[in-house]
């Protein structure tokens, strides 16, 4: 067999060069047709051995699917993942567009479907329109596979310096307004209502700053209209809504527009009529939908507003987070930063790409994030636990109360661990946490538990005894039967309306969020209930005569619990990792 020279020139490269050759010079090779197959296989057994550059030139070969430049995009368009028109005179797809080439101008960050020398084809792309996969509810901009990846793949580099920052913001605002230690999320606010509202297309971040969505995009319920939150009746999400409301009027007041505010002392860098609390909303919607911790800088954590990043989805089941790490080589460092995001499975060409935005539930990811998920493993609904000790002034202005001898007691405990009287604890739907039992077990005890001891000899994460176990447990129900006599319409009369897709489809976006989170809650309570009902059954604490504790410090040991009674030590050494 006969080379051509250009097959000739590839093989006389260095194989490290061979490896990051371009598919285009790649694809020369197959000038022949009669020596195609075989000239192809004579480069790739050449360019290393397995798991190495091999498979780096296969990937070239394969970027893209096997597509040609532009293909991909064109499969977007032909499956509407481009918006309205296909894309066609799309603002967002412009936006978009204008967003990847500042970041490859002014951060050399690479981005193109095609390879390069040194740079495999960057593996995915910015679709205009996402939808939840089960709601079918639009979930806005997202990232999706240009072609296959790999669990473990890169997904994308970002340099620190593109970032909006504290750092950043000081920067661009003064360090005398924006003062050494002002809260990160303060300071990032005012630099983006200063980005787009002061400085508009001559921003440095314009291109940034014109992906970011407006409020009624992401609609977190801090946003909502009353007759909206009308509709979260008995929700737990309500009480944090109103309070996060007035937290943020306070912020605005005491930083920006209060008496001695910012715009008061510096109108030229913080005018009144771009620093409104309107702009402020919308500054804090972005922050808390979008805003990323990043954990492992230089200087220890930030919290950093990162383009392009920032357009990743969120999935409870995803096992990726963005993070960042010193750029450059394994071997040499430059000591700049960058973000990092490495894929944790593998995904299919035109797939969509998750990250995790933390363990969170549907309360905090509808207050903050403006979405609510179905399958959410991590969805709870906050329980309120209140109950008064019997102190001999509580007995003395209420009629028929009795006095407990040891409310004085508990109420100093309560003190001495930080707890109120009153506490909220989070409910799951098959579970609850150690903390309310612990609590619950402390305000339940009666002398015939403690027989003399004081309170604080006793370990409540144990059962204290049968009797005092029973109390706790009926607590909780009690409890939780509150929470949903809270809520004014039924889960049935919820799931009535969802199944009713032509009157569901009329009610407004948000609308349409709250009744399926209350419903997801009334779910959430009524499988709490359940469980609870067979542990009291489990435990034989359904019946009458359960004895009490007889001071015991270590907890008896009921019906259908399996773990054996700890000694002091034994939870010592098994705190300090030692073999019990």
């Amino acid at each position: 067999m006969k080379l051509s020279p250009i097959v000739i020139q590839l093989l006389s490269l260095p194989m490290a060069a061979l490896a990051f050759a371009p598919p285009t010079q790649l694809s020369k090779l197959s000038a022949s047709s009669n020596s195609r197959t075989t000239t192809q296989h004579v480069v790739l057994s050449m360019a290393g051995g397995e798991g190495g550059d091999k498979e780096w030139v296969k990937a070239l070969l394969d970027a893209g699917g096997g597509t040609k430049p532009g293909q991909f995009e064109e499969d977007m368009k032909m499956k509407g993942l481009l918006g309205p028109n296909k894309g066609m005179g799309n603002p967002k797809l412009n936006a978009n567009s204008r967003l990847i080439a500042w970041l490859e101008t002014e951060g050399d960050v690479y981005l193109s479907e095609s390879s390069t020398w040194g740079e495999a084809p960057h593996p995915m792309a910015i679709s205009t329109e996402t939808v939840d996969e089960i709601t079918n509810e639009s979930s806005g901009r997202g990232l999706l596979a240009r072609r296959s990846v790999n669990d473990g793949d890169e997904l994308l580099k970002i340099p620190i310096d593109l970032c909006i920052t504290r750092k950043s913001a000081r920067k661009a605002l003064g360090k005398d307004a924006l003062q050494n230690g002002i809260n990160e999320y303060l300071a990032i606010a005012c630099q983006l209502i200063h980005e787009k509202y002061v400085l508009g297309e001559e921003s440095f971040y314009e291109a940034y700053i014109g992906v970011l969505p407006e409020v009624e995009e992401v609609n977190p319920t801090f946003t909502w209209k009353d007759e909206e939150l009308d509709f979260l009746q008995g929700s737990p999400v309500v009480a944090a809504t109103r309070s996060l409301q007035m937290k943020l009027r306070r912020e605005y007041d005491d930083l920006l527009g209060g008496e001695g505010g910012l715009i008061e002392k510096f109108p030229d860098r913080f005018p009144k009529e771009h620093f409104t609390f309107e702009n402020w909303v919308w500054a804090f919607t972005m922050l808390f939908s979008r805003a990323i911790r990043l954990r492992n800088l230089q200087v220890g954590e930030r919290l950093a507003m990162v383009p392009y990043a920032d357009l990743i989805n969120h999935s409870a089941f995803s096992q990726a987070f963005i993070d960042a790490r010193e750029s450059g080589d394994w071997l040499f460092k430059d000591g700049n930063e960058e973000v990092i995001l490495y894929a944790d499975r593998g995904y299919r060409q035109m797939e969509q790409i998750y990250i995790s935005y933390g363990q969170k539930s549907n309360a905090e990811l509808l207050l903050l994030y403006g979405f609510a998920l179905e399958r959410n493993p991590y969805n709870s609904v906050d329980v309120t636990v209140s109950i008064a000790p019997r102190t001999a002034a509580v007995a003395a202005a209420n009629e028929g109360i009795e006095e407990d001898p040891l409310a004085q007691q508990k109420v100093d405990f309560l003190a001495a661990v930080g707890r109120d009287q009153t506490v909220d604890f989070p409910c799951y739907a098959d579970r609850y946490p150690v903390e309310m039992l612990e609590y619950l077990r402390l305000m339940m005890m009666t002398e015939e538990d403690t027989r003399g001891k004081e309170l604080a000899d006793f370990d409540f994460s144990r059962t204290i005894s049968a009797a005092n176990e029973a109390a706790v447990l009926q607590s909780v129900v009690e409890a939780v039967n509150y929470q949903l006599d809270l809520y004014p319409n039924s889960e049935e009369d919820d799931a009535n309306i969802i199944k009713d897709k032509g009157l569901f489809r009329l009610l407004t976006y948000n609308q349409r969020m709250a009744v399926r989170h209350r419903r997801n809650e009334k779910r959430l309570l009524k499988r709490t209930l359940a469980a609870l009902e067979k542990q009291i059954r489990n435990k034989g604490l359904d019946v009458d005569g359960l004895k009490r504790a007889e001071g015991s410090t270590l907890g008896d040991v009921l019906k259908g619990e399996t773990r054996k009674q700890k000694t002091a030590l034994e939870d010592r050494l098994e705190k300090m990792g030692l073999p019990v």
